[in-house]
């Protein structure tokens, strides 16, 4: 038949969320220079500019899935999205090693701006084994739950699956709320110089990240509930779990660096 598909890749079809997609940031970054720069308008245009890049989300992610059921996504194009998640996986440990960088810059060389010392004078850090360990706890559980739901996955074992994922969720979940209960008892703030501001950056990027993973994992547990996963076709959860462990890895640097390290070390 002339209509036949001869081959393994899958061609998809005409798609407004690109566009949308553009567009929505455009709006969010002129919304966010609105609010750096105090316009009267800008909280509005901000708040338009996330509710349409979430939009998209929804929308663009959710034909992705519907082209999965449909049998679109062949071995082939399979690895193509294992090759896009690894890209992206990349492109986010980058954005660590940016903070990372700026951390162990002022760090290892603090000017005489913040007294030739690390942590700056009046900086009172926390303590690394009380919270922070915990959560670091609760994130290397959250690994073994995790990776307990794929290995369900594999074996055909739909209780098992829910049941890790369910654990995962509400792993990462309790994180998140320790985290937001750790800011709020910080003895220092973002606009406390070079520390605040270091440190904000990269325990809060890291904290945003376990609330997408979070986020993510949920829509797996959803998708699990619908009978969408099949042993040998999950690429959806697979990419949620490797997103996951990349959070888990993140965060050991972290406490090492920032909260044991750092808390603990004084540069003359």
């Amino acid at each position: 038949m002339a209509g036949d598909v001869k081959h393994d890749y899958h061609l998809v079809d005409p798609s407004p969320w690109p566009l949308i997609g553009s567009m929505s940031v455009f709006v969010l970054a002129l919304g966010a220079v609105g609010l750096f720069h105090d316009w009267p308008y800008g909280v509005y245009i901000f708040a338009l500019g996330v509710m349409g890049v979430l939009y998209t989300m929804y929308e663009w992610w959710g034909d992705v899935i519907r082209e999965a059921l449909a049998g679109d996504h062949t071995p082939v194009v399979q690895i193509g999205l294992r090759y896009g998640m690894i890209l992206f996986i990349v492109s986010e440990v980058m954005f660590f090693v940016a903070w990372f960088w700026a951390y162990f810059n002022a760090a290892l060389f603090p000017t005489e701006a913040i007294g030739s010392t690390w942590p700056p004078e009046g900086i009172v850090t926390f303590d690394p084994w009380h919270i922070p360990y915990v959560n670091t706890l609760i994130l290397l559980l959250s690994g073994t739950t995790v990776t307990w739901a794929h290995h369900a996955l594999l074996h055909n074992d739909r209780d098992g699956l829910k049941q890790g994922l369910w654990a995962t969720v509400l792993l990462g979940a309790f994180f998140t709320c320790l985290q937001v209960y750790e800011y709020s008892s910080a003895a220092f703030g973002m606009s406390s110089g070079i520390y605040g501001s270091t440190f904000f950056m990269a325990t809060g990027f890291h904290g945003f990240h376990v609330l997408v993973g979070t986020i993510f994992l949920t829509i797996c547990l959803i998708r699990a509930y619908r009978g969408h996963f099949t042993a040998d076709h999950h690429f959806g959860f697979e990419a949620a779990a490797w997103y996951w462990h990349f959070v888990d890895v993140v965060w050991l640097f972290l406490f090492a660096s920032i909260y044991i390290w750092g808390a603990g070390s004084i540069t003359h």
